[in-house]
């Protein structure tokens, strides 16, 4: 027999639904909207006021997808490996995110950790999955999920979940999970029928905001941080990923994301592991990561498009949208970004037509990741382009040096390390075919409003978009993919083994660049990265006792250092 519980203030009757047969519910005690049963196991959902049958909120899986019955899981029963994960905490740790679906031809948990030696012969210390929560289809990126207990079924479900978690973790390497809270997909979300989780008392991006301070919203912060804590606990995730955290709104006096760090920090005294949360923030505010005693939300880290902006400008020169303000002066935005975390501390940002921002704490470069390229970076592109598609060899050579070279918490996206020729497109596969059709349709409007030709936008429904979009894993053997992909791994070595590339202190590095030149150098400790992103040699006034990796040609001389076009050399002084 199991037990029932489901939160459900508005109805007057609840019944829980077990192979075909209804089981009246009663409410429970001193739980103000709960109910509860005791029946027979197998596939189930709950009757409200005499309706048809609706998924768990908390379903922790969901084996006929978003819109099916739930099936309960017995997690003390997975088999986990005999020696156990110690786990390892965030800082001096190189982050690597990927899509389940698209990282291999195969798509699932069981594919992907086909090619976990890959990641351990690179030297990455952390996975991070985007969301693998269930949505509508086989294919997505995941960000329109429901069922946030679950996981989506094609991947291989909560147990294909834990497999690969373990055969991580029996390599040495760290999970992270992208989770979203605020916002759930447009179809499969049952949840306004069982409760108010959502509020017209705020607006977002789409549409009426979760509801995290408005009548009921105890047991909606409830719901979310038992989600989360869930992932840490059952399926033994090691960090979470937060979705874009600006965009929650909350104005009770303790935010919804300091009451969730706080829970976490419990739970990792309770297992031993260190725990974190890593948040995605539009708002350059060091508070989402300062301390809850220091009167911060007491995050771990926080995603940093500060400098992927400064980085990307100077790479590639676009000034197009939000890049304005990094384009001006690409190396100038660069050097501030690597010396003092945020670019926009207060000051005009062109974009959002105001000042925005407030300065970073220098001594925690840690608390911020850096990367050349995202998930959202490049799938939010018109074709979903990587840099890859449009620099040379040594450009993107020079980017991976000040990104793993940099104060941050690097993180790169599957494929970027060997230049992968492979776009990352936007893609669904939605069931219903007015939603097909209305997100095809906001595509094209979106982006030939830019400019685009209708004609070259990818159809986000069509199989081939997601065929396009996923790793070709012979190319990391062949030219010019290979020697991108030492470069790399040389890289997180000289991380790994020399302290002063992990040094978060903003305050002990020095930028020395020429604008016009297009030179750059950084003073790290002993080491000195030096980049020429001109289009003709450099002679710059450096002397090179000691080259531990150069890309490109870079050439001592008794004069200084002679650096050839999209040129990079870090050495000792």
């Amino acid at each position: 027999m199991t037990e029932y519980q489901v939160w459900a203030p508005e109805a007057s009757r609840v019944e829980v639904e077990v192979a075909g047969s209804a089981h009246p519910m009663a409410p429970v005690p001193d739980r103000d909207g709960w109910w509860t049963a005791v029946g027979p196991s197998g596939d189930y959902g709950f009757r409200l006021d005499g309706g048809p049958p609706l998924p768990d909120p908390r379903s922790p899986h969901q084996p006929f997808g978003p819109d099916g019955l739930s099936r309960p899981v017995d997690h003390a029963a997975f088999h986990w490996s005999d020696t156990p994960w110690q786990g390892r905490p965030l800082p001096g740790a190189v982050v690597y995110e990927l899509h389940v679906g698209t990282f291999t031809p195969g798509g699932t948990f069981e594919a992907a950790a086909t090619r976990l030696d890959h990641l351990v012969e690179l030297g990455v210390d952390f996975v991070e999955l985007l969301p693998v929560c269930p949505f509508p289809g086989r294919h997505g990126w995941g960000y329109d999920g429901v069922s946030l207990w679950a996981v989506h079924e094609p991947y291989g479900g909560p147990e294909g979940l834990k497999r690969f978690v373990d055969a991580a973790h029996r390599k040495g390497l760290g999970v992270i999970l992208d989770v979203v809270h605020n916002h759930l997909g447009p179809s499969g979300n049952y949840l306004p029928a069982f409760g108010p989780y959502f509020t017209d008392r705020h607006q977002t991006p789409w549409g009426s905001a979760v509801n995290l301070d408005a009548p009921g919203s105890d047991e909606v912060r409830s719901y979310l941080i038992g989600s989360a804590l869930g992932w840490l606990r059952d399926y033994r995730i090691d960090g979470l990923r937060l979705d874009a955290v600006h965009t929650l709104a909350d104005d009770r006096a303790v935010h919804f994301l300091e009451e969730l760090a706080t829970a976490v920090d419990h739970l990792a005294a309770a297992t031993g592991r260190p725990l974190f949360l890593i948040g995605e923030s539009d708002l350059n505010d060091p508070r989402t990561t300062n301390p809850r005693q220091a009167g911060g939300l007491g995050l771990t880290a926080q995603w940093s498009d500060d400098f992927h902006h400064a980085l990307h400008a100077t790479l590639t020169g676009e000034s197009q949208g939000y890049y304005a303000d990094f384009a001006r002066e690409p190396l100038a935005g660069l050097a501030k970004t690597l010396t003092q975390g945020f670019f926009h501390d207060g000051s005009w940002s062109s974009f959002r037509g105001r000042s925005h921002g407030r300065p970073f704490p220098t001594d925690f470069g840690h608390r911020l990741l850096g990367y050349t390229q995202t998930h959202d970076q490049i799938g939010n592109r018109a074709t979903g382009d990587r840099l890859a598609a449009s620099l040379s060899p040594g450009r993107l050579a020079a980017g991976a040096a000040l990104m793993l070279t940099s104060p941050f918490t690097p993180m790169l996206f599957m494929g970027e390390e060997w230049g992968a020729g492979t776009p990352w497109q936007y893609f669904t596969s939605h069931p219903d075919p007015a939603l097909a059709e209305a997100v095809r349709q906001g595509r094209r409007r979106e982006f030939t409003a830019h400019g685009w030709p209708a004609d070259a936008i990818p159809d986000p429904q069509a199989p081939a978009t997601v065929l396009t979009s996923t790793l070709d894993w012979t190319e990391p053997a062949a030219a010019p993919h290979a020697e991108l992909l030492a470069w790399y791994r040389r890289l997180i070595q000289l991380r790994r083994t020399h302290p002063a590339l992990t040094d978060p202190d903003l305050a002990r590095i020095r930028v020395d660049f020429d604008e016009s030149a297009h030179w750059l150098v950084v003073h790290r400790g002993p080491f000195r990265l030096a980049v020429n992103l001109g289009p003709a040699e450099q002679l710059l006034p450096l002397t090179c006792s000691e080259p531990l990796a150069t890309f490109g040609r870079a050439d001592p001389t008794d004069d200084g250092l002679l650096l050839g076009p999209d040129s990079t050399i870090l050495f000792r002084s």
